[in-house]
């Protein structure tokens, strides 16, 4: 399949949801509701699928997790020194830049690129990463950052109630357990799965009119060089060195090159931490990743 025919329904989709939320066709509220039909029904009702019918013996791979997280590991902590370095501030003060760097929006980009290139059953290949994603760089800003102490209960709290944790959650058990669920509620499972795609890219399009660019445009403009082309650079080198396939190698790599996701600018200002700079990149990296996904699926494909 040509790039340009696994990107454009990507981007047709985000720019209707641009345009509904700029014209005010779409309000807030509207949008708010189908992004919680997306989050709290759709793509958990698509993930618990895919992972009650994966074949778990062939889908666990701890290579494809040392390619995905040894490169975001890697690429937070150079971000949070290079910040620190550059900004003459202390680490604890760049802890939220550093997430900046490295944090993907997995659910919004990520995978509606994967199964548009490669088809649904390649989210096989990421089931693993997806739950323990936002665990490992939110612990680690907030063991980082000041006052994370009063931080720790809430993100375990949210961790182990999040829909998208839980779904993946109850789909393995299901699965190691050799559920089989009656017909009729798997075809309405699958019913409330088709949608989920097509929500959360318009549910993306339309939070970008929601955010603006700071003023700290270089400082955006930096993390986000690292976040589309540092980061996925390091996971298909160290994916090569771990000899994974040409697909587990292209859907990890995809993964990594999705721009910044917007639950990095929730925890900015939780933390009172650049948020400015957050909402900037979260702008600045989902506008430019038309043109790096672009890059990477030539490479990839």
């Amino acid at each position: 399949m040509a790039t340009i025919d696994i990107v454009f329904p990507l981007l047709f989709i985000a720019s209707l949801g641009f345009a509904a939320s700029k014209s005010g066709w779409f309000s807030a509220e509207h949008i708010a509701g189908i992004s919680k039909f997306a989050f709290y029904v759709s793509i958990p009702a698509l993930l618990f699928s895919a992972m009650l019918r994966v074949p778990l013996e062939d889908s666990i791979r701890l290579p494809v997790l040392g390619a995905f997280y040894i490169p975001v590991i890697l690429t937070f902590v150079m971000t949070l020194l290079g910040c620190a370095w550059l900004l003459k501030r202390t680490e604890r003060e760049t802890a939220v830049l550093a997430l900046g760097g490295s944090y993907s929006n997995t659910l919004l980009v990520g995978l509606p690129v994967i199964v548009a290139a490669f088809g649904p059953q390649q989210m096989a290949s990421v089931f693993l990463i997806i739950p323990f994603h936002s665990a490992v760089l939110f612990g680690l800003t907030f063991a980082i950052a000041p006052q994370q102490h009063k931080r720790r209960g809430s993100l375990l709290k949210g961790l182990l109630l999040n829909p998208v944790v839980a779904s993946i959650g109850l789909g393995l058990m299901g699965n190691a357990a050799g559920l089989s669920l009656p017909a009729a509620l798997s075809s309405g499972l699958d019913m409330l799965a088709k949608p989920a795609i097509a929500c959360a890219l318009f549910v993306l399009g339309a939070n970008l009119n929601q955010y603006r660019l700071s003023g700290a445009i270089a400082v955006s403009l930096g993390l986000s060089a690292v976040k589309l082309l540092m980061l996925p650079a390091l996971i298909l080198l160290c994916g090569q060195m771990l000899s994974l396939s040409e697909v587990e190698l292209a859907v990890t790599v995809l993964l990594g090159a999705s721009p910044l996701g917007v639950n990095a600018y929730l925890i900015a200002a939780q933390l009172k931490r650049d948020s400015e700079v957050i909402a900037g990149t979260v702008v600045l990296s989902s506008t430019l990743c038309i043109l790096t996904v672009i890059f990477w699926l030539a490479v990839l494909t």
